[in-house]
């Protein structure tokens, strides 16, 4: 069936919001439990009635529209999330040097997306799934201009000859994600002989959860950068623009210049004063639009005199479960350092404890950053592979009299592990216990970043 308007092609996505994928399915494609992409297919043959296709023009290309069919899942807290980043068309990158953002093949193919969300429930079959809304999306205008951003950031690395260094950590809303079987499939790349995984465009996973908050949830996001703003400064000039204002002063005068209540122990102080630099004060965080659709996630930093905060950075606990059936590829440890911006928030004490129990806490600066994508694949992969090993061969559970503290300790990786990251407990209270694979108790163990390593990321702010 032809569509000629935009308006006749959204009234027919709006007939699809209630059935299930089982009722639109009318030739059996879902039968085929292993096939990649069928709920998508289904929509394009079952519903829509056009043949499957991979072509480089959007899927009505007389509308210029591209049909994505996308889940979305509720969370243990009630909330709603994307299941998943929305991949797009491949990056051919011996071609896509040569164009510019509106000529890119990414333009010509997802300019319009029709999105179609679908919940996804575990423990349901697929046929089971029911369409819940359908949304004709075009990107708002302050997201293409960091969609265009991102996208020269990915075609930079490619024309450095750096196709095979790209991470989905380098860009806030347009990512460059592996595709293929097991990520191993290898492309040429133009300004090297090295040779680079596949990669297609995607949104992020963060930047559809923004979506589904907005379109499913009708939450409102709050922006601090205008369409107009982002025109002449990337998102990083921005923010640095915004803090720079602040450095040198103590936490107290800040408090006291916002009208924030000095508090430097709760754990709302250090977000109320990000919120108020960037003009929307009081919002939260994750509330902060350029926040959720980029997944920056802000942790405050307080550097000792010698440059070095006293505290190692602590992560979530973690579920040794799920870290001993994963693969590597598919970690949770890898995804999270792979697709997390980091906000670091630095502060600085000028005097030591010792010399001024009173001592003043100064802010220092911003540092947007991510983790390089070799750390992840060399540092990250050692503590993911000692742990898997020391775990499935039985982690070795000692109690050893600490003067008259009887205190327990483990053959996990510790703080001299790789200079990087290493486990043990984040609270002081051992009486909080998990159970291992083998059934062993042990106090709960989260993943940290070594302080000497944040002293490096830091040393130079943005």
């Amino acid at each position: 069936m032809e569509y000629f308007t935009l308006e006749e092609l959204v009234e027919k996505a709006h007939e699809a919001e209630g059935k299930t994928f089982g009722e639109i399915d009318i030739y059996d494609r879902l039968e085929n439990k292993k096939a990649k992409g069928g709920l998508g297919q289904v929509i394009e043959e079952s519903f829509f009635g056009y043949t499957v296709n991979s072509n480089a023009q959007p899927d009505f290309e007389h509308l210029g529209v591209e049909l994505k069919v996308t889940p979305f899942k509720r969370n243990k807290n009630g909330s709603l999330s994307a299941k998943e980043r929305l991949v797009l068309n491949i990056i051919n990158y011996m071609e896509e040097v040569h164009t510019y953002f509106y000529t890119s093949s990414f333009w010509k193919k997802n300019e319009k997306l029709l999105l179609m969300f679908y919940e996804w429930l575990p423990e349901i079959d697929r046929n089971d799934y029911r369409i819940y809304k359908s949304i004709l999306f075009t990107y708002p205008k302050a997201d293409l201009e960091i969609i265009k951003q991102d996208w020269e950031t990915i075609i930079n690395k490619i024309r450095n000859g750096n196709a095979h260094e790209i991470s989905e950590g380098d860009t806030n809303y347009l990512g460059a994600c592996t595709k293929g079987a097991n990520n191993k499939q290898l492309r040429t790349q133009p300004f090297s002989n090295k040779l680079a995984m596949q990669r297609a465009y995607s949104l992020k996973q963060s930047y559809m959860t923004a979506l589904v908050r907005k379109y499913i949830k009708n939450e409102d996001l709050v922006s601090f950068a205008s369409a107009d703003d982002l025109e002449k400064k990337t998102l990083k000039e921005l923010l640095v623009e915004k803090f720079s204002h602040y450095i040198g002063w103590t936490d107290e005068q800040i408090a006291d210049q916002f009208n924030i209540k000095y508090n430097p122990k709760s754990k709302s102080f250090v977000p109320s004063i990000v919120s108020s630099f960037l003009g929307i004060k009081g919002t939260k965080l994750d509330n902060i639009e350029e926040f959720a659709k980029a997944n920056i996630q802000f942790k405050t930093i307080r550097l000792e005199p010698n440059g070095k905060p006293e505290q190692h950075m602590s992560f979530e606990n973690i579920d040794f479960q799920q870290w001993t059936q994963e693969t590597w590829e598919d970690s949770y440890i890898r995804q999270r350092f792979q697709e997390t911006k980091f906000l670091f928030v630095v502060f600085e004490f000028r005097e030591t404890k010792n010399l001024n129990p009173d001592r003043r806490l100064y802010f220092k600066g911003i540092k947007l950053w991510n983790m390089p994508l070799e750390t992840i694949e060399t540092k990250i992969k050692e503590l993911w592979s000692k742990v898997n090993k020391v775990v499935n061969e039985g982690v070795v559970i000692e109690y050893k009299y600490h003067g008259k503290k009887l205190v327990e300790t483990n053959n996990l990786p510790k703080i001299g592990f790789n200079g990087v990251t290493h486990l043990r407990p984040k609270g002081i209270d051992g009486s909080d216990k998990i159970v291992l694979p083998d059934g062993q108790k042990m106090t709960k163990q989260c993943y940290w970043l070594n302080n000497s390593y944040i002293a490096e990321i830091v040393k130079e702010l943005d």
